[in-house]
């Protein structure tokens, strides 16, 4: 069976949101199973995709993007 095929994507963050994935993989992780930080980040995407496609906190997303924290802007 083919693997499936990956895309990379190559991100600019902040040292605390980098110490927020490592304790965030940190804590999910167990004796049996280390959590990368790729797959936290994987986790997310899943979870807010399914937020927003049951319509929850599109709001609340939409107010933490438009923070000087989260923007792509400089």
């Amino acid at each position: 069976m083919p693997k499936k095929e990956r895309k990379r994507l190559q991100v600019v963050i902040s040292e605390e949101q980098d110490a927020l994935l490592t304790r965030t993989a940190y804590e999910l992780s167990s004796p049996e199973r280390l959590i990368s930080k790729s797959e936290v980040v994987r986790l997310a995407i899943e979870k807010i995709a399914q937020e927003l496609g049951e319509g929850i906190h599109l709001e609340e997303y939409r107010a933490i993007l438009d923070s000087e924290d989260i923007s792509d802007e400089t």
